[in-house]
């Protein structure tokens, strides 16, 4: 038995091992007992500790040295990086959801494009409200926009749906403040601003293709109808009179600009008080609070919205996130137990033997994670956990390290399916049978995986 341990603890093939131990335990309790991800991770991560020979005190502490804790360390580094900006971030999208402002940005882009370029104008709409709104909250805020579109259109509703369906998700998986992509950054060190300008380099195309080429062909030939149990409102997101579409689309992009202010001006700009003001204003927090106070009175208080209401409003937002926290927190104390056991290390070894670039590695179990156990987030930070001692011993540029979360972030959307909640609520939202769901967004996830990842690796060739 002693010399079972010693081999586990110290033997490449046994980390080996006990990584692939820990990862068949933690989709298991996910999968098949239904254990929430948050726990199972937390559950997982201990066991394996304790299996790989990290003592109790470096694990949970002691009452004077709680601090040290490997289970306080692994929550708290990762957490105290994306808290304000997931939390900020759904405070915008709700701002933007009261005040009507997908409406305005949908109603121009139909103006814009004509009714038969409204499938077009629908995949903007998902991808330019992606970036403040999460997935799941778009689809609640922008399918009765959808039930409108397809009922003046006339034809099938998969056909306006799946392009809007592309834009939410390509902006969820790989732009903050979305937590999957802001917590790879953290676990990478990687700049915000340098994760937006990848994320939209390789999410634009991956959109176009899936979305708009894809969505449309594959929307035309199977014909669902707007469910009878939805109510279809033509002034649904509306309150009183609609916001201007530059004060929208000033709520969306402000933070983005600013963020991007702080990345070139801290590469670009000379020590001063220019650049100073550039990176303060440029820090995603700063950035995003920014935004917030500013869509507060442009979007509410302007319009005649009372503190009160922006309370509720705010509070009422906020709640959601909680899981999604715990979740990604979990997550990082798992992959910091992967690196206290020397797995992590075990992993990068294996790798640099099989001789499979770290990018492409990132990509296939981000991909396995996803596919496993239905879960972008967990895919996510998984997956950057087995990879971050690799990551941080191969001196990777700003740049590269942009390329792997974007390949990170390609896997972990890949061939949604049946144990993948999303999956269920765009069946629901848009009256599709598991079947065409399966025709349809199934499908259409799985381009846009190959298709982002296809352009984080033709780009990581040339950074």
């Amino acid at each position: 038995m002693d010399a079972f341990i010693t081999w586990l603890h110290h033997d490449t093939a046994g980390l080996l091992l006990l990584a692939a131990a820990g990862i068949a335990l933690l989709l298991f309790l996910i999968i098949k007992v239904k254990v929430e991800p948050f726990i199972a991770l937390v559950g997982t991560g201990v066991l394996v500790a304790l299996a790989g020979g990290v003592s109790i005190e470096q694990l949970v502490g002691t009452p004077t040295k709680s601090s040290d804790a490997l289970i306080e360390k692994g929550f708290a580094g990762i957490l105290g990086h994306i808290t304000l900006i997931i939390g900020l971030g759904t405070v915008l999208g709700a701002i933007l959801e009261r005040s009507g402002g997908a409406k305005v940005l949908l109603d121009r882009l139909v103006r814009i494009f004509g009714e038969k370029g409204t499938p077009l104008a629908m995949g903007i709409t998902g991808f330019v409200l992606g970036i403040p709104v999460f997935f799941d909250i778009g689809i609640f805020v922008l399918a009765p926009l959808v039930y409108v579109a397809a009922r003046r259109g006339g034809r099938s509703l998969a056909l306006y749906a799946l392009p809007l369906l592309a834009g939410l998700s390509v902006t969820h998986a790989f732009l903050p403040p979305h937590p999957g992509p802001v917590a790879a950054a953290g676990l990478f060190g990687v700049e915000l601003g340098w994760l937006i300008i990848m994320g939209l380099a390789c999410g634009i195309p991956a959109w176009f293709v899936s979305g708009i080429l894809w969505g449309t062909w594959i929307g035309k030939r199977v014909h669902t109808t707007v469910p009878e149990d939805m109510v279809v409102d033509e002034e649904t997101g509306a309150t009183g009179r609609e916001p201007a579409l530059g004060t929208v689309l000033l709520a969306i992009g402000l933070p983005m600009i600013l963020i991007l202010g702080g990345t070139f001006g801290n590469v670009f700009v000379p020590a001063g008080l220019g650049r100073d003001i550039l990176i303060f204003f440029g820090n995603p927090a700063i950035a995003l609070t920014v935004a917030v106070l500013l869509a507060m009175w442009l979007l509410g208080t302007r319009r005649g919205m009372a503190a009160s209401d922006l309370a509720e409003l705010t509070s009422n937002a906020l709640r959601p996130i909680g899981m999604i926290i715990l979740v990604v927190g979990a997550g990082a104390f798992f992959g910091a137990v992967l690196a206290a056991t020397g797995v992590g290390k075990a992993v990068a070894d294996s790798l640099a033997t099989a001789g499979l670039p770290l990018i492409l590695s990132a990509y296939v179990i981000s991909c396995g994670l996803r596919i496993a156990q239905g879960s972008a987030t967990v895919a996510i930070v998984t997956t950057g956990g087995i990879l971050a001692p690799s990551v941080a011993s191969a001196g990777f540029s700003q740049p590269e390290l942009a390329l792997i979360v974007i390949a990170i972030s390609s896997g972990s959307i890949i061939a949604s399916h049946v144990n993948d909640g999303g999956f269920w609520i765009i069946a629901k939202y848009f009256n599709m049978s598991v079947k065409d769901t399966l025709k349809t967004w199934t499908v259409l996830e799985t381009v846009l995986s190959v298709v982002g990842f296809a352009a984080a690796g033709l780009l990581f060739l040339v950074v």
